[in-house]
């Protein structure tokens, strides 16, 4: 049974849904004894820059508090972590850590949506057949990795390249050797077998299993009925078991980034 969940998110990111109370109880029901919740995180954006994909900066004191409280009220039943999902935005990174670490942060996971970043860059997700991309992809992913501050990189096939197979092989493996190099989990990401997106791919977890780094199953929870067993989630138990990849009770160790 997997035992740790540590994708989560909250409304604050403007496109999940449910009380963070919801999401804990749905843990509890479907035998989890570790939820993180690891919501988008804010950034300091300059002076008229809104994203709508992501709490804003002024709303980390409310999802503290809010999982502060609720951690001490479940503490019996639950362990409860709180963690963002954080991008490695060079621009903005320093300053951002900044601030996270004035309260109470138990970790962070890398989701690489942007590259350089949301202000000036691209979005990964779009369909592209671009080297170019791929590689600034890789290439930024990588740098973040090597900050050592990361638990593990979430959904690590989120670049939608439809490009030659050996060119993808050639720029994707040197995610799969630093996953190796610097012991960081590559997730498998739960959410895109809910609405059937790009990834997780075989693409990618064929070549990724070949250099035998370590795994991590990710509900990407942003709706309490994703956080279920593997079994609970149509083809996710196929998808696992075709890529040779073992999750047992899914924890992980908890890299600080304080």
């Amino acid at each position: 049974m997997m035992l740790a969940n540590y994708h989560t998110h909250t409304v604050r990111c403007k496109h999940a849904v449910g009380s963070e109370r919801e999401y804990i109880e749905a843990a509890i029901a479907n035998g989890f004894k570790i939820l993180g919740f690891s919501d988008h995180t804010p950034w300091p954006y300059p002076e008229g820059v809104t994203s709508g994909i992501r709490m804003g900066m002024d709303e980390i004191p409310d999802y503290t508090e809010t999982l502060v409280k609720l951690r001490e009220e479940y503490k019996d039943r639950i362990q409860i972590l709180i963690g963002y999902e954080v991008e490695y935005f060079p621009k903005y990174f320093d300053k951002l850590m900044k601030e996270l670490r004035k309260y109470p942060l138990d970790y962070i996971i890398q989701g690489q949506h942007h590259v350089p970043d949301e202000v000036d860059g691209f979005y990964v997700g779009t369909k592209t057949d671009s080297e170019e991309r791929l590689e600034a992809y890789v290439n930024l992913t990588i740098e973040g990795m090597k900050t050592g501050l990361y638990t593990y990189l979430a959904h690590p096939d989120l670049i939608n390249f439809t490009g030659d197979d050996d060119v993808y092989r050639r720029h994707m493996s040197k995610i799969c050797e630093a996953a190796v190099d610097l012991n960081i989990p590559l997730e498998v990401n739960v959410y895109g077998f809910i609405d059937n997106r790009w990834y997780p791919k075989d693409r990618f977890f064929k070549l990724a299993k070949e250099y035998n780094p370590r795994f991590v199953v990710g509900c990407d929870a942003h709706n309490p009925n994703v956080i279920r067993q593997p079994e609970g989630h149509p083809g996710l138990a196929e998808f696992l078991g075709r890529n040779g990849i073992e999750y047992g009770d899914n924890v992980v160790n908890i890299v600080s980034p304080k």
